[in-house]
């Protein structure tokens, strides 16, 4: 690729709105493939991204709480599960509920995201972000209502595949809508810190669940009081504007009456920027018309372009990082946690709730140490420093089961480096990734994708756990958990661009 000539890029940037829907586009567009030369953004070519701090913060926290609400769910019904397993406290007749049926209930939300993730890709590019959160608000209350006051079994697993579903629909809009409308100074770390707030949610649902587990019927209320969260969060995407870049892909694919969206995305940049953007909102709001022009953003995306040029290269970062985040064994590892500790002599070891609240804090630590330097050392280190400690900590952890099961110790120390390490890098940065990487006009199915595979892959290992520790041991189980981090390494180190400081139509440009 070659970059446009410093002349080229300013007459660019100068044209009226007239000039740019005629734009004509020189290059390749986001999906075909070719020797054709692209013109590429350069850095720091774009106008200043002032920003008030609280008219930034405000965008992203509404959203995030669609990932706190995913981590609380997780937190509850681990302890939901302990409640409606007894026969004194459960508080209902007639349930008996068999492992299978329990399975259910504890998988319930996760089928019902990955619904939520097809669902997602047909129709999350016609609704928009805003819109897309705004029905995961809608369906977590009453998904959590129906789990919460369910009379039997079938309408228990109905209120968790409904909530399941909200769950899909958030944690595929609340990334984009962060990354699409966050200043690129801050945009790591403002997604980072949505993996924060999910783990927050996990230590909160941990928390109450740990609270209301020998109240009788506790899991109504542990489900139940997830409701007022998802009402702030619907009231706060209800006062929020839409994407301005949503607007303007909108716009430029003829989806609008141009000159309207264009005044449409610059009220939304006045909002999500606050007074500091002064009047270079309508400046800022034409440099991104011509940069979509640009990468060929005017053409709507078809399937058949998923799977070719830069939209394959964006899906094979995004869903890539997805998959290796869980095939891992980021979903195992914590199973051995209670053991683990209690092979240490830690007396909290016997109480699995405990034990999840203090793994929980270490992952909240270690994520807060990402939101702080995610912007300034870049995602590459820390995916690379990160792999390498969960790739020391598995193989110590698959030595300890096979010939170090006399020093306990070694496995308290690497169950803690898996999940510090993990949380520096797979946790946080593979969402922050998948936001950025995808063109503006796939953004909404390439992402889908990614995160379809990423509950998918979820699924996939939780279910295969059981019978692969049968079938091979604890040691070879890591073992290979081990392997699969190296190749994780490889796939990182030779095909994961770096990201930071970029605006998200630089990204396209430069990385793909």
């Amino acid at each position: 690729m070659l970059c446009l000539d410093a002349e080229k890029r300013k007459k660019s940037k100068s044209k009226s709105v007239k000039e740019i829907e005629e734009l004509e586009v020189v290059g390749e567009s986001s999906g075909d493939i070719g020797g054709v030369e692209e013109p590429l953004i350069n850095e720091g070519v774009h106008g200043s991204e002032n920003y008030s701090v609280v008219a930034a913060i405000l965008p992203f926290l509404f959203p995030a709480l669609g990932g706190l609400l995913y981590g609380y769910d997780i937190g509850a019904t681990s302890c939901a599960t302990i409640s409606l397993e007894s026969a004194t406290i459960g508080g209902i007749s007639g349930y008996d509920l068999s492992s299978v049926e329990i399975g259910l209930i504890t998988s319930g939300s996760l089928y019902g995201a990955l619904t939520g993730s097809v669902l997602a890709f047909n129709v999350a590019d016609f609704l928009g972000r805003r819109r897309e959160l705004l029905a995961a608000a809608l369906l977590y209350p009453v998904g959590a209502l129906i789990t919460a006051l369910a009379p039997d079994f079938p309408i228990m697993v109905i209120g968790r595949f409904v909530f399941g579903i909200g769950i899909g629909l958030a944690m595929h809009a609340a990334p984009m809508y962060i990354a699409e409308t966050a200043p690129s100074k801050i945009r790591g770390r403002l997604i980072s810190l949505e993996e924060f707030f999910f783990v927050l949610g996990m230590i909160g649902g941990y928390g109450i669940g740990s609270l209301l587990v020998d109240t009788v019927a506790g899991w109504r209320y542990m489900y139940g009081a997830s409701t007022p969260l998802a009402v702030i969060m619907g009231i706060g995407m209800w006062w929020l504007p839409a994407s301005p870049r949503w607007l303007l892909l909108r716009a430029i694919q003829g989806k609008g009456n141009m000159q309207e969206l264009r005044e449409t995305a610059v009220g939304s940049l006045y909002r999500l920027r606050g007074p500091a953007i002064g009047a270079s909102a309508p400046e800022q709001v034409d440099e991104i018309l011509a940069e979509l022009s640009y990468v060929g953003d005017e053409k709507e995306a078809t399937l058949s372009e998923m799977f070719k040029g830069k939209c394959l290269k964006a899906l094979t970062i995004g869903a890539g990082l997805l998959l290796f985040q869980q095939i891992t064994g980021q979903p195992s590892v914590l199973y051995y946690a209670g053991s683990i500790l209690q092979s240490a002599g830690f007396s909290a070891a016997s109480d699995a709730t405990r034990v999840s609240i203090l793994l929980g804090l270490l992952k909240l630590i270690m994520t807060g140490v990402v939101v702080l330097v995610v912007d300034k050392l870049g995602r590459r280190p820390l995916l690379l420093g990160g792999v390498s400690g969960m790739v020391i900590s598995l193989f110590l952890l698959g030595s300890y089961y096979l010939f170090l099961d006399d020093v306990p110790v070694v496995a308290v120390v690497a169950l803690l480096l898996y999940v510090g390490c993990y949380q520096l890098s797979f946790g946080p940065i593979g969402w922050l990734m998948i936001s950025e990487i995808f063109p503006l006009r796939l953004r909404g199915r390439g992402l889908s994708i990614a995160v379809l595979v990423n509950f998918g892959a979820n699924a996939l290992v939780t279910f295969a756990f059981s019978p692969l520790k049968a079938l091979l041991g604890d040691a070879i189980l890591f073992y290979i958990f081990g392997a699969i981090a190296v190749a994780s390494l490889h796939f990182i180190f030779f095909v994961i661009p770096e990201t930071k400081g970029l605006t998200l139509e630089e990204i396209e440009a430069k990385c793909l």
